[in-house]
């Protein structure tokens, strides 16, 4: 027992940064050309994530010039159709025929029922419910189908 305390006393354990230096590891030519390469291609790479990043965020937050532009009508007016322009549209009511192509509205995607209520735009002649079309045409002056425009320009003298 006594030799191996007089063994853990002999040899103390000392930590020193000296002893870790290792003088035999050194970066030549190839491999610091290397390392420099790698590590600029991870910073480009960086840079290009984080620039995409911010385009697409900014890209979100503006909205298309083309959009806005179709929206709006060139005379600068509201896009959509006054109340006495749509609720002078024809209503009639819906019954069943053999072409099951127009038996639906094509805003809510329900079928119409026989003898409910449903409105005819003029011209292309497309039937919707009069809730729904009403709704789109307070904000656009144009057919949802079609696109057919629905505003009344005045006659030419």
């Amino acid at each position: 027992m006594a030799s191996s305390s007089q063994d853990s006393q002999e040899q103390p354990f000392h930590w020193h940064y000296s002893g870790f230096e290792d003088k035999s590891f050194h970066f030549h030519g190839r491999a610091l050309l290397l390392i420099i390469i790698l590590f600029s291609l991870l910073i480009l790479f960086t840079l290009l994530c984080l620039y995409a990043r911010w385009v697409c965020r900014y890209s979100d937050h503006q909205p298309a010039a083309s959009t806005t532009n179709a929206a709006a009508p060139p005379d600068g007016t509201a896009a959509g159709l006054d109340h006495a322009t749509i609720n002078s549209f024809p209503t009639l009511l819906h019954c069943s025929s053999s072409d099951e192509t127009a038996a639906q509205c094509s805003i809510c995607l329900s079928s119409f029922r026989d003898e409910e209520k449903v409105k005819v735009l003029p011209d292309c002649n497309h039937t919707y419910h009069p809730h729904c079309v009403d709704e789109w045409l307070s904000s656009r002056s144009s057919c949802p189908l079609c696109r057919a425009s629905l505003r009344l320009h005045p006659p030419i003298p």
